[in-house]
């Protein structure tokens, strides 16, 4: 799950993003193959990926941020697209977050910026 909010917005306004690929969808894939099954989840992260980089490509300065890779698999995905090559992005590791404690990092670190 990705969630975008743009710094000058006060309150935050928060804009989620959900991966469209369930438990469901892996348990059916799993029952045809496991192959199958990769396959599938590897479509649909590329066709997540694409609908975070379509939100963002207006940002002339993002931080991808949170507790697992899929920021490092984004990052790379993100530095490929030309769209992207004037934009500023840095990744930080955090543990998993509360609401409260994203909008607080997000302001931290733009008001450091």
């Amino acid at each position: 799950m990705a969630h975008l909010m743009e710094f000058s917005s006060e309150p935050f306004e928060i804009r989620t993003i959900e991966s469209t690929f369930k438990n469901q969808d892996k348990k059916e894939s799993l029952a045809a193959s496991e192959r199958l099954m990769h396959q599938k989840q590897q479509e649909l992260q590329a066709m997540y990926y694409k609908k975070i980089g379509n939100a963002l490509k207006d940002f002339y300065h993002v931080v991808l941020f949170g507790p697992t890779d899929a920021k490092l698999e984004l990052y790379n995905l993100l530095q490929e697209d030309p769209r992207f090559r004037e934009t500023k992005m840095e990744i930080k590791d955090t543990d998993k977050m509360t609401s409260r404690q994203i909008q607080a990092f997000v302001r931290e670190y733009f008001s450091k910026a």
